[in-house]
């Protein structure tokens, strides 16, 4: 996919967004030493140029993981991710594309196995948002292209690294407390966010006989370029996270290491599960 075709996925309202526009900078560095826990694997890391993606794989890459970079177009924080994990000793390579098309999704595996022999870890992600006030307001366009970004994506990742994942590989999936909670002005990202946890579920029952442990991560309201550059109205960015019991929207390194644990040995007992970094809300699991 050439770089013109990636910038005209660039959406009307900016999505998905340089965080290398955005101030303040969100938090990714890991906070603490590796301790290994990652050496010798090989992950696939969607939405990773930037925001939860890019604190994931820097925490990957200290702990020993090789990263492939999966994003749409923003090649400046692409580009800045990879020296991030390289400078941790770890090799990364950069794939571009609409992870919506089937296709791009098996290039990306593809690409993935050429590089580096091995899959060992593959994170979901990438996501859209787009934030209406009236179910009227939602194109369907816009519609077609959520599920697809948040969704279908999934399916077509997954269909194309089944046969490279053996036993003791895992799948993290970004789902959201909106798909527990709901969102009056996120309908249709918090629709694809309860099918991504139900999808969780079912694949975990599908594929733990194999030795493949699926969880996922439902983050609260966590400072990315997600919801600056049009994933939230205005009215609502003007107070993010404030409403959470701690007060505070979330660091993209303070949810990395849900992804961790989910990803290494540590959560050898656990699958079909969520982890919730989000501030202190309850929800039902």
């Amino acid at each position: 996919m050439s770089d013109t075709d990636t910038v005209d996925m660039i959406h009307e309202d900016a999505l998905p967004g340089h965080e290398s526009e955005l101030e303040p900078k969100p938090e990714w560095a890991p906070r603490y030493p590796g301790s290994g826990r990652l050496d010798g694997k090989v992950a696939i890391v969607t939405g990773a140029d930037s925001g939860i993606g890019r604190a994931v794989a820097a925490l990957y890459a200290r702990e020993g993981a090789d990263i492939a970079i999966v994003y749409l177009c923003e090649h400046d924080d692409a580009a800045k991710t990879k020296a991030i994990v390289e400078k941790e000793g770890r090799k990364a390579i950069t794939i571009a594309g609409d992870l919506g098309e089937k296709d791009f999704c098996e290039s990306v595996i593809a690409q993935t196995i050429d590089a580096f022999g091995r899959l060992d870890i593959l994170v979901n992600n990438a996501g859209e948002q787009h934030s209406d006030k009236e179910i009227t307001d939602i194109t369907e366009e816009q519609l077609k292209r959520t599920f697809q970004s948040n969704i279908f994506s999934m399916f077509f990742l997954v269909q194309a690294a089944r046969p490279h994942l053996k036993k003791g590989a895992a799948i993290v999936n970004c789902t959201s407390v909106t798909s527990y909670q709901g969102e009056k002005e996120l309908l249709d990202y918090s629709s694809t966010k309860g099918a991504i946890t139900s999808f969780t579920r079912a694949l975990s029952e599908n594929l733990i006989g194999e030795g493949i442990r699926v969880n996922g991560v439902a983050p609260g309201p966590i400072w990315t370029p997600l919801n600056p550059f049009g994933g939230s109205s205005k009215e609502k960015l003007a107070t993010f996270g404030e409403k959470t019991p701690i007060g505070r929207p979330g660091q993209p390194n303070e949810v990395a290491p849900s992804f961790l644990f989910l990803a290494c040995e540590d959560s050898s007992y656990m699958s079909g599960q969520v982890l919730h970094p989000n501030g202190g809300t309850i929800v039902g699991s």
